[in-house]
């Protein structure tokens, strides 16, 4: 939490992060701190799914104000729960303060949990009659 990803010149600054595969997104993480980095902490972001650069679409834009640490932001579709994109881009509207640079303490991106679960019983050792 100490150091940040920090922009500098014109808005929007973008955050691009591309898979290799089409992959499932159900929320993204961002952790900020107001106190530390007063101007220079977003206050509207939009987020951006597509499969290239030419197609991104904006999911949602997210006001925040004076954030300080982990902002969850849940990706919705219409009534889909998540998405699936090769894409996403983060876009860093504005700034406290009318601050022209960003900082960004960390990025999360979270999948839903997909496919068969499995029991514990499966990966160690033990059985459930000697607990």
């Amino acid at each position: 939490m100490d150091t940040y990803w920090q922009s500098d010149g014109q808005l929007p600054h973008l955050v691009n992060i591309q898979f290799h595969r089409k992959t499932s997104i159900s929320q993204i993480y961002i952790y900020t701190d107001y106190k530390l980095d007063e101007s220079y902490t977003p206050s509207r972001i939009s987020i951006r799914a597509g499969s290239h650069f030419n197609d991104l679409q904006e999911l949602q834009i997210v006001d925040l104000t004076e954030p300080t640490g982990w902002v969850a932001i849940p990706i919705k579709d219409g009534s889909v729960k998540s998405i699936r994109t090769f894409m996403l881009q983060i876009a860093v509207i504005s700034n406290h303060q009318n601050g022209r640079d960003t900082h960004m303490r960390q990025i999360r991106i979270h999948a839903p949990v997909e496919g068969r679960h499995y029991p514990l019983e499966l990966f160690a050792d033990i059985s459930l009659e000697s607990i």
